[in-house]
Formats: C-alpha cells, structure tokens, sequence
C-alpha cells in the first residue's frame, strides 16, 4: 500500500533530486518546495496546493495529479509520461519548456499560458481551458482536444497534426503557419462554411 499523508503543509523543504514512488498526497500544501530534479513513478496528490515549487528537471511516469492547483510553478524542463493531472489549474506557472507524453490531462485549466514550443504528444485533453493559451511552435499531437477551450489560442506554426480539433473555431485562433493533416483540413475547412466540391 502506498504512504499516505493528509493535510501536511511543507515549506520551503529541499527535496532536489528526490525519489517520490508510491506515495500519496491528499489535501497537502507545497511552498517553495524545490523538486528540481525529483522522480514520481506512480506517486498521487489528490487536492493539493502548490506555491512558488520548482519542478525544473523533475520526470513524472505514471503519477497522478488530480484537482490540484499549481500557482506560480516553475516547470523548466519538466516531463510528465503517463501522468494524470485531471481537474488541475495552473496560473502565472512558467511552463517552458515542458514535454508531455501520453496521460490524462483533460478539465485542466492552462488559460493564457505561455506554452511556446512546449510537446504535447498523445496526451487526452478532453473540455482544457486554453483560452488565450500561446502554442506557437508548440508540438501538439496525437492530442484529444474535444470540447477544449480555444478562443484567442496562438496556434501560429503548431504542429498540431493527429489532434481531435472537432472545438476549434479556425476564425477564433492565430493560425499562421500551423500545420494540419488532410483530414483535420477537411474538417476546418467545413468549420469556415465551404462545401468540397
């Protein structure tokens, strides 16, 4: 059975290079905790609260991050594989550059986020908050983006090829030089009104 702690509040506590297995967080708060460098694999944190933590470096596999809530984070060179982070909010969090690959991450809440040039890849992204999120240069594919907010998303030269954009208003979005399959071009294609011939 995993460790788990409840309701603890950890401040200012150096946790570089830390191995997190198997432990399990509920309702915990993080304070200028540093975990750069640190390693999840298959840790949970359930309803937890993060301030000013620095996950730079960290590598996150299989994890769970369910309703959290990340407020000015740094995530320099963070990767996440596999990771649950359903439900959670990050603000004012420097996100770049972060890989993502695979996992759920669906009713996150990223609006306005820099994600310049950030990999996303085959992660589910179902109903995310990315109003006036910046992708530009962003690698976002393979990723189900289905009910996800995107009004005033900068998608500029995005490669966005293999992602459900069935909630993409292409007249909504900066869109220069983003690059879509043909079949996703259908599909906005029909979204702007125009019938194929």
């Amino acid at each position: 059975m995993p460790e788990l702690t409840e309701d603890v509040t950890y401040r200012h506590e150096d946790w570089y290079g830390e191995e997190l297995a198997d432990r399990h967080f509920v309702g915990c708060e993080f304070f200028q905790v540093d975990l750069t460098e640190a390693v999840s694999r298959g840790a949970v944190f359930t309803g937890c609260t993060f301030g000013n933590v620095r996950f730079n470096a960290s590598r996150h596999v299989d994890s769970a991050f369910t309703r959290c809530v990340f407020k000015r984070c740094n995530f320099f060179e963070a990767e996440f594989t596999g990771c649950k982070m359903v439900g959670s909010t990050f603000a004012q969090c420097d996100m770049r550059p972060l890989r993502v690959d695979g996992g759920d991450w669906s009713f996150v809440a990223l609006p306005g986020a820099d994600l310049r040039g950030v990999h996303l890849t085959d992660v589910r992204m179902r109903e995310a908050d990315l109003s006036g999120a910046n992708l530009t240069g962003a690698t976002v594919t393979g990723v189900d983006l289905s009910g996800a907010l995107l009004h005033h998303a900068r998608l500029g030269g995005a490669d966005l090829r293999r992602s459900d954009l069935t909630a993409l208003d292409p007249t909504a979005v900066e869109r220069a030089g983003a690059i879509v399959d043909a079949e996703q071009a259908l599909l906005i294609t029909q979204a702007l009104g125009f019938r194929i011939g």
